[in-house]
């Protein structure tokens, strides 16, 4: 049975206000750069009374020009306050997403555990790129509008009741009236938007199976009984999609007779009020919150709250249902919380596949990466690379076996203990949109502006920091190349204080002058575990670990060399011809071989996917 519609937004509810309390530093921040947002809306009003009053109707018009003119100062100062909003909203949306889309996919990987050999539906990976990130812009617009809706309209209230208090009985009622009325009909809306969700999910799966079974429905001649089961589909779709359309009519009315009803009111009521006293400019001036301010925010915040709005309601209730846990960050760790006692990492005994009936990626696998360590991990691709990283942060859980941080199980230590004493950087560098400085302070946000410019130089992006305007610069992931991207990230994690860092093929988009300069700079801040994809990596390493299949081998290069035939087969092929100086690294993750008798032996390899 689907869940009601109160149910539904509960449950929205209660993961909004945990996340919100989770980030109350920029939840707070945002309240405060949100008063000097509101400047035009609270003075626009009252300045255009005085103008009229005290100049235009005067016969000063340099008066009223000059009243007018700090209307200009205030939009300066409401343009400032919302370039800083914005920022506000990225502390408390990013790590939001952050943290549900690793819900999803651990959830994801579960049920493909428990389920061996029964194909995941699209209806899963519908929920992690349509629903997640539909979640993510949904939250942030709600944000802004909704908090903009309440500072800009309490503003316009507070003017309207500093020149004529009589009218805010012509305008608040209706207002009110309004926002109720639009509070019922979003209940009506939160159903009608889940039977839009639901269609187009199935409309997915049932759009996936026709298309896997095309070869069978061709050959059965069933190509009306497809046709039909994905019409059916479609139609349900087409449906659910006509009847949230027609809500489209309830946020109109919401707006005249929240907005347009008041101004009616207070024009049909303008003889009356002016020979009580109200003067003509106090009148305009009322006019102008109604028409300028009130009326443009009430439309925006119904538009958004009715369309972002229900689809955030829904979606993220349905993936909270589906993942089976609160889609929240996890609280800091209280004062009973096991602590790691310095930052050794050890693998005892772990075992790892992917499914129960899965060959084992790890078996019975020991390993202990010590305090300053350097530590490269080789081997063929799809070996285990990757997985051996993620079980060291945490990321992974062994199904034997265990992991300890400084001693203590790394299940038992809650995420923000782990994250202080461990960083993983992955070969997808993720930047998102904001300044470059809350890029760099996204895993350390007390880190200062020398911290910053510190780390930029050790790693060699200060040319890249120049270009993008420095500290306070914007960026704009899409137009950063790859290797720029995960130079950001590196000087990010740079600057958290992990004492450990494990580079996943996060320096292949780098040239290995680059990537020389990055490595040696991480294994002196710390512990480093490198997976390589150049032979170089290898070779300035302390100790390489090779994974060959369900083996293992710890050494350093030159005694891997001298003991392991699948070594020097891997650094036959895998050389610093391959690499000179200065060229960029392999953007598509292939190491090119470099022996020239390739082409005409069949049997050998020409490329070599890393990791």
């Amino acid at each position: 049975m689907s869940p009601d519609s109160g149910s539904t937004a509960r449950v929205a509810g209660r993961e909004t206000a945990a996340v919100l309390r989770r980030h109350r530093r920029a939840v707070g921040s945002l309240l405060a750069w949100s008063v000097p947002e509101a400047a035009p809306a609270m003075l626009t009003g009252f300045v255009v009374a005085r103008a009229v009053d005290d100049g235009f109707l005067a016969d000063r018009p340099w008066t009223g020009t000059a009243w007018l003119a700090l209307l200009v100062a205030a939009a300066v100062l409401g343009a400032w306050g919302a370039r800083n909003t914005h920022r506000a909203v990225a502390g408390v949306v990013e790590p939001f997403r952050d943290d549900l889309t690793r819900r999803v996919v651990a959830a994801g990987v579960t049920t493909a555990a428990r389920h061996a050999g029964t194909p995941a539906t699209d209806g899963a990976v519908a929920r992690l790129t349509n629903q997640v990130e539909g979640v993510r812009d949904s939250f942030a617009g709600l944000i802004l509008v909704s908090r903009g809706f309440v500072v800009t309209v309490l503003a316009a209230l507070l003017g309207t009741a500093s020149l004529a208090p009589s009218l805010l009985l012509l305008v608040a009622p209706p207002l009110l009236g309004s926002i109720v009325m639009f509070s019922v009909a979003l209940r009506r809306g939160v159903r009608r938007q889940r039977d839009f969700l639901y269609a187009g999910e199935q409309l997915a799966d049932r759009t996936a199976a026709v298309t896997a079974a095309a070869r069978d429905v061709a050959a059965c001649r069933a190509t009306e009984r497809a046709a039909r089961y994905a019409d059916e589909a479609i139609t349900a779709q087409a449906r659910a999609e006509r009847a949230l359309a027609r809500l489209a009519a309830v946020r109109s009315l919401t707006v005249a007779v929240g907005g347009w009803l008041p101004l009616l009111a207070v024009l049909a009521g303008a003889n009356w009020v002016t020979g009580r006293g109200l003067s003509t400019g106090a009148l305009i001036g009322v006019l102008t919150y109604l028409a300028q301010v009130v009326v443009p925010t009430l439309d925006m915040f119904v538009q958004t709250v009715g369309s972002a709005g229900l689809r955030f309601v829904i979606t993220l209730d349905r993936l909270v249902r589906r993942i089976g846990q609160r889609a929240t960050v996890a609280a800091d760790p209280g004062p009973s919380a096991r602590r790691p006692a310095g930052s050794r990492l050890e693998l005892r005994g772990v075992t790892f596949r992917y499914g129960a009936a899965a060959r084992p990626v790890l078996h019975d696998f020991d390993l202990t990466v010590y305090g300053y360590d350097h530590l490269a991990v080789v081997g063929p691709s799809g070996v285990g690379k990757s997985t051996l990283a993620g079980l060291l942060c945490g990321t992974i859980r062994p199904d034997d076996g265990e992991v300890l941080l400084g001693g203590v199980p790394i299940e038992e230590l809650e995420p923000a203990a782990r994250a202080r004493h461990r960083v993983l950087i992955p070969q997808e560098a993720y930047i998102f949109p904001g300044s470059v400085a809350d890029n760099l302070r996204y895993l350390n946000p007390g880190a200062g502006e020398q911290d910053l410019l510190a780390a930029v130089d050790v790693l060699g992006a200060g040319a890249l920091l120049e270009r993008l305007g420095g500290l306070g610069g914007e960026v704009r992931p899409r137009e950063l190349s790859a290797g720029e991207r995960q130079l950001l990230t590196l000087v990010r994690a740079y600057v958290a204080p992990a004492p450990v860092a494990v580079l996943d093929e996060a320096t292949c988009h780098l040239d290995p002058a680059a990537e020389e300069r990055v490595e040696r700079a991480f294994a002196a801040r710390g512990a480093l575990v490198v997976i390589a994809h150049r032979i170089s990596s290898a070779m300035r390493s302390r100790r390489v670990l090779l994974l060959d299949g369900d083996r293992a081998m710890l050494g350093d290069h030159r005694s891997l060399q001298a003991a392991s035939a699948r070594y020097r087969e891997m650094t036959g092929y895998w050389t610093a011809a391959s690499e000179p100086a200065g060229a960029p690294g392999p953007v598509d993750g292939v190491d090119p071989a470099v022996r020239a008798d390739l082409r005409r032996d069949a049997g050998q390899p020409v490329a070599h996917r890393t990791g």
